[in-house]
C-alpha cells in the first residue's frame, strides 16, 4: 500500500513561515509570507508530522504499537491478528483473516489517498515469494547488482566464505587499498546478511579493518563476493538448525 502525497497529510504543531512562491506571489503584499498548516516535502518537521498522523489513527482504530519497533503496530480481533508495517509512505500489512485485511484497506482508503501494490513481491532490496508452502525471502536481484557495482559478476566462484587457513590481524605492513571502496563494499554485503546469515560471521570479521583496510582485507571480503556467483540463482534452503534443541544439548552436557 502506497500513500500519495504522504508528508502533505501531516499536520505540524510548530509554527512554520515560507516565503511565496514563484508564480503565485501577491503583487500588493510581495514581503508577506505563508503560514504552514501541514506539512510540505523538504520540511524537516514534514516525517514527524506525517508519522505522528498515521500514528494517531492507527491507535484510535485499536491497534497497539510495538514496544521495540515503533514503526510496527497490531491489531487482534475475534481471534484473528492484523499487522501493519510502515516504512515511510509505504505500509505493509497482512493478517490472518482476509475480511480483516479487506477491512483495514478500506479502513485506509477511506482515510487517505492510497494505492494497493497487490501482493507484496519486492521491498527494501527484499524480493518475496508467497506460496502453498511459506513464505521466502531472498536477496537475488540485490546480489547481481552489488556483483556488477564491484565488478566481480565473472570472477570464479567459491563454495566457503573463508578459508580455514585464514587468519586475519591488523596488517600494518601491508599495502593500502582504498577506504571508501572498501567500506562500500563491506555495507553492501552487511545488508545482505538479512537472508545470508552464512556469511555474517566473515563479514563482521572484515568489518572490523575498515578504518585502515589493507590488500589482505580486501582479497578477504573478495572471496566473499566470489562466493555469491556461486548459486546465485539457487533459492533452495540448503540447511537448517534448531537452536532451542542446541540449546537443550548444551544444558545437558
Amino acid at each position: 500500500m502506497d500513500v500519495k502525497s504522504a508528508f502533505p497529510n501531516g499536520f505540524i504543531e510548530e509554527e512554520v513561515y515560507v516565503r511565496q512562491p514563484p508564480g503565485f506571489e501577491n503583487a500588493r503584499f510581495p514581503d508577506q509570507v505563508y503560514k504552514l498548516r501541514k506539512a510540505l516535502y523538504g520540511l524537516k518537521q514534514a516525517p514527524r508530522a506525517w508519522y505522528a498522523r498515521l500514528k494517531s489513527f492507527l491507535l484510535k482504530s485499536g491497534f497497539v504499537m510495538g514496544s521495540v519497533d515503533k514503526a510496527l503496530f497490531l491489531l487482534s480481533h475475534g481471534g484473528d491478528t492484523l499487522i501493519v508495517q510502515i516504512y515511510v509512505d509505504d505500509i505493509i500489512f497482512g493478517g490472518s483473516s482476509h475480511a480483516l485485511v479487506s477491512s483495514f484497506a478500506e479502513q485506509m482508503s477511506r482515510e487517505l489517498e492510497m494505492s494497493l501494490m497487490g501482493v507484496l513481491q519486492f521491498f527494501l532490496g527484499l524480493q518475496i515469494k508467497q506460496g502453498p508452502e511459506g513464505t521466502f525471502v531472498h536477496q537475488t536481484k540485490y546480489t547481481r547488482d552489488i556483483l556488477k557495482k564491484f565488478e566481480m559478476g565473472d570472477s570464479k566462484p567459491m563454495t566457503t566464505p573463508m578459508s580455514t587457513n585464514t587468519a586475519l590481524d591488523a596488517d600494518e605492513d601491508g599495502e593500502a587499498v582504498d577506504q571508501k571502496e572498501f567500506r562500500g563494499m563491506i555495507g553492501s554485503l552487511l545488508y545482505l546478511t538479512a537472508t545470508r546469515p552464512d556469511i555474517q560471521f566473515t563479514v563482521c570479521l572484515c568489518a572490523r579493518y575498515q578504518a585502515s583496510p589493507r590488500t589482505s582485507h580486501r582479497q578477504a571480503v573478495k572471496r566473499i563476493f566470489r562466493l555469491q556467483v556461486e548459486g546465485i540463482d539457487n533459492t533452495l534452503i540448503k540447511g537448517e538448525i534448531e537452536s532451542q534443541w542446541t540449546g537443550l544439548i548444551a544444558l545437558l552436557v
